[in-house]
């Protein structure tokens, strides 16, 4: 966390940044050219750490916002940029200018995608620098693959539990569909980006909207995975459209192949 900030701030072209571990949007005084939003993830999958499974970071970069800049010489205005900055920096996904992620498993990959497509670099610890190996991916229309928490299965609402229950029959192909689970929605869109398929984290008696952050997580790899050709939707809408009422808004979500988000509204739009 404290290596993202020092990063974002010494660079003169972040002017707020939010992330899931700090109560409020920062804004930075160090603001020389540029005054860009950066909303992150620091650590996406901590769960993880301890059996040296996959991690990740999340980052989301929306358009310079003025209205944040902070007077350090009048008090007064601090409660007043304060609400700025939080005003500033709930906006849609579709606003975003530019979304990624870095992945940390068996290889270190960067995830980016700038408005026009989305690409992948992995870390050659040769030379100590990024390569580019997946250019302009698009996700494929249909998978067999499915990712939920089915811990929590009894929990979730009786459709979504009907379309699991389908998805685990025998298909055309006479095989169901693989489930698959990592716990890091890192990791998950990554294989979501590269092979296809369905992930979601729905809403349930016990998390009414859901686990994952809105601003932070599912806004921008919902921003990826349209890049990809993909589509991520809260059951009900498209992610990107939703626009944050607070910082730490959650959400429920569900992306992947267009195919197979398609198969699930109509599930979920069932009578």
């Amino acid at each position: 966390m404290r290596l993202f900030c020092s990063c974002l701030r010494s660079s003169g072209r972040t002017g707020i940044i939010a992330s899931e571990e700090e109560d409020i949007p920062v804004a930075v005084e160090e603001t020389y050219s540029g005054n860009y939003i950066v909303v992150f993830d620091p650590i996406d999958g901590s769960a993880n750490i301890d059996t040296s499974l996959t991690t990740g970071s999340i980052f989301g970069i929306y358009a310079p916002d003025k209205q944040c800049l902070v007077d350090l010489d009048d008090d007064s205005t601090l409660d007043q940029a304060r609400e700025k900055c939080i005003v500033s920096v709930c906006q849609p996904g579709s606003n975003l200018l530019a979304a990624g992620y870095c992945l940390y498993s068996s290889s270190v990959v960067f995830t980016l995608s700038i408005g026009r497509g989305v690409y992948v670099f992995t870390l050659d610890p040769t030379y100590g620098e990024f390569v580019l190996t997946h250019e302009n991916i698009k996700i494929p229309d249909s998978k067999s693959i499915y990712s939920f928490n089915e811990g929590n299965y009894d929990l979730f609402d009786e459709k979504l539990q009907k379309y699991l229950d389908d998805l685990r029959k025998p298909g055309p192909n006479g095989k169901p569909y693989s489930g698959r689970y990592i716990g890091c929605l890192v990791g998950e869109i990554h294989r979501m980006l590269l092979v296809g398929g369905i992930y979601g984290n729905p809403d349930n008696k016990n998390s009414k909207n859901g686990n994952l952050r809105l601003l932070y997580e599912c806004a921008p790899m919902s921003y990826l995975i349209e890049q990809a050709g993909g589509k991520a939707i809260d059951g009900k809408q498209r992610i990107l459209d939703i626009t944050p009422t607070e910082v730490h808004q959650r959400t429920p979500i569900f992306v992947g192949s267009p195919n197979e988000v398609d198969k699930l509204v109509k599930y979920l739009s069932e009578e």
